[in-house]
Parts: C-alpha cells; sequence; structure tokens
C-alpha cells in the first residue's frame, strides 16, 4: 500500500492506495500538525485495517508550499520510510500525486526528499 501525503497548507491531505482500492482523507491542521501528525496517520491506517508495516511506499508533496508544513510533514515521512526501509519519493505541481505514484511504480527512491518553498528564505535581522 502507499501512502500520499501533502502538509504544505493547514489543511492536511492523506491518500492510501492499494492496487485499484484508494482511500482519500482531509484534516483541518493548523497548528496542531507536529503533534497530531502520526495519531491522524494512524488513524487513518486502522480505518482502514491496515498497519504501518502493510506500507510499501510513500509519495509526498516537497513544495512549495508552508514552510513549517512542509518541515513537519517531510521530517515524519522521511523517518517513516527509513524504519519501514521503503522507498520515499517527492513532488512537486497540480499533477505532484500521478508523478510520485510514476517514479514509485519504475522502483525509485529519494531515500529522503527535502522540502522545496520556492524561494529564498526571509530572515529577519535581530532586533538591537
Amino acid at each position: 500500500m502507499i501512502l500520499l501525503l501533502d502538509t504544505s497548507t493547514p489543511v492536511c491531505k492523506l491518500s492510501l492506495i492499494d492496487g485499484d482500492w484508494r482511500f482519500d482523507d482531509e484534516w483541518q491542521a493548523d497548528r496542531t500538525l507536529a503533534k497530531g501528525l502520526l495519531g491522524y496517520i494512524h488513524k487513518n491506517l486502522q480505518k482502514n485495517d491496515k498497519t504501518w508495516s502493510d506500507l510499501s511506499a510513500i509519495g509526498v508533496f516537497e513544495g512549495p508550499g508552508s514552510f513549517t508544513g512542509l518541515r513537519i510533514g517531510l521530517t515524519v515521512l522521511n523517518t517513516i520510510a527509513g524504519s519501514e526501509s521503503i522507498p520515499i519519493v517527492g513532488g512537486r505541481g497540480e499533477q505532484w500525486q500521478a508523478d510520485v505514484l510514476e517514479k514509485l511504480h519504475a522502483g525509485h527512491n529519494d531515500k529522503i526528499v527535502l522540502p522545496f518553498y520556492g524561494s529564498d528564505a526571509h530572515i529577519t535581522q535581530p532586533q538591537k
């Protein structure tokens, strides 16, 4: 089963795909993403009678989007991919899900997906 996840906005979007079967869900995470993401994924696995060990691959939206949302989502998914020894690939743009599924079916593995912010970081100067 493949897990697809997008944490680039306050609404976290999850898809589980296994052959012709597909489950899609959204969660209004807002500022609770870091605290609730693992529980959210686990709850949706359980809801579909699946476990972490049922995951065979992960596809993730790598950006652009929320700086914090992307960092949290990619950190969690990179960790899951590493701990379960499964491939992970990232994608961008409107067709990111189709792109990552194509990469995964071709045997691609990014091993670690880094966020793409779309512009340089806006770092503020320290105040005196």
